[in-house]
């Protein structure tokens, strides 16, 4: 069942004369109804070729309740005097029985009409033609009609009238259909972009309180080191200190992705002289403290690099990271960085599972974790 079928039915069942609540829910449904019609921009012409085609002067798209009877478009030619969002006693229509029936009801000329001749509404409406067709949503929910009225008679008992508004009846049904889908899928959108907003903040908030904790057991060993403390002691401390900025990085690195998910990017600090040996120099023994593969760097900077030598470094750092992660062990991962007069080039190289073809616009992606494969030399490089 569709948002707007449960809408439908909720609001037939809901409508008491003791409860305010459900009075002013039912009102509000009945609106949105009125106005889910006036989104179709076919019924506009749909009424008009309703009324060409049969002669008669009303037409009308109205939604039918057990107590209530509200034109939801209107063509009106013989100043019937019903406008969009107005109302008819539903006990004084034939719609009344449709809705119980869910069968068509098609009158040529009443006064002839064994059925109708006597009936209650053509009386109170001066009718003598009237043609209405159930709509009916397609999970079999029944919305309203389509219908047509006359003061004088008109050949509508024909198969191709009858037709015409059984089709025209049926494309509202699919477009109310449709607008109710539409609008469930929009809303299940905005629950999920909701959920990943609220995600990437809460790890934002957690990669900031963690740097506390980090700051304080940095701050401890250093204090420890000061102290010239034993081999071992030594050993151990620089070890936690190298293992403390290594965690502060990862952090950067955390708050950046969540600062542009979230929109709000990150600043770059571009410097013409940039320091970027010492950046790499410094990732890469890092890296290799932490590798089981033989990390071998080639730094050649010729010319200076505008850059922001730190997010250079952390380039680097990833693009060796996966080289370590996903590369065959114990095989060397070969580093290079250069610069010529145009352009400079950072490129990290290892042997590892080849990525599919299918991978190859996903291999940057945060979550990206790809097992198949075979085994052959596999590269990774940024350029400027």
């Amino acid at each position: 069942m569709t948002d707007l079928e449960e809408t439908l039915e909720n609001a037939d069942r809901g409508m008491t004369s003791t409860n305010l609540s459900s009075v002013s829910n039912f009102d509000a449904a009945l609106t949105a109804d009125v106005a889910a019609i006036s989104r179709i921009d076919a019924v506009a012409s749909i009424l008009e070729i309703v009324c060409r085609t049969t002669g008669m002067g009303f037409a009308a798209v109205a939604r039918v309740t057990r107590d209530r009877w509200v034109a939801c478009a209107v063509r009106d030619e013989i100043a019937f005097g019903l406008l969009p969002g107005g109302e008819l006693d539903v006990k004084t229509t034939i719609c009344d029985e449709i809705r119980d029936s869910g069968r068509a009801v098609v009158i040529d000329h009443v006064a002839e009409d064994k059925d109708f001749c006597n009936h209650h509404t053509p009386r109170t409406y001066g009718l003598q033609s009237y043609i209405s067709m159930p709509i009916i949503l397609p999970d079999g929910a029944f919305f309203g009609t389509l219908c047509a009225i006359d003061p004088h008679p008109a050949r509508l008992n024909r198969p191709e009238v009858i037709g015409m508004f059984k089709n025209f009846a049926q494309l509202i049904a699919f477009h109310l259909d449709a607008q109710a889908r539409a609008a469930k899928q929009d809303a299940a959108l905005l629950d999920a972009q909701e959920a990943a907003k609220l995600r990437e903040q809460f790890v934002a908030i957690l990669a900031h309180d963690l740097r506390n904790p980090l700051a304080s057991i940095d701050a401890g060993v250093n204090v420890i080191l000061r102290r010239k403390p034993d081999e071992t002691t030594r050993s151990i401390g620089e070890q936690i200190h190298k293992s403390a900025r290594r965690m502060a990085a990862l952090i950067d690195d955390i708050l950046d992705f969540a600062r542009g998910r979230l929109g709000g990017g990150f600043m770059l600090e571009r410097n013409p002289n940039a320091p970027l040996f010492e950046h790499l120099e410094q990732v890469i023994g890092e890296l290799r403290d932490l590798s089981e593969n033989p990390i071998e760097a080639r730094i050649d900077l010729a010319h200076p690099v505008n850059c922001d030598p730190r997010r250079v470094a952390q380039i680097a750092s990833n693009l060796v990271a996966n080289a370590m992660k996903h590369g065959a062990p114990s095989r060397p991962i070969r580093v290079r960085a250069s610069t010529d007069e145009r352009d400079s080039s950072l490129r990290s190289r290892t042997r590892g599972t080849r990525l599919m073809r299918s991978s190859h616009n996903s291999c940057f992606s945060p979550s990206f974790a790809e097992t198949v494969g075979r085994q052959t030399r596999a590269s990774a490089s940024v350029s400027t």
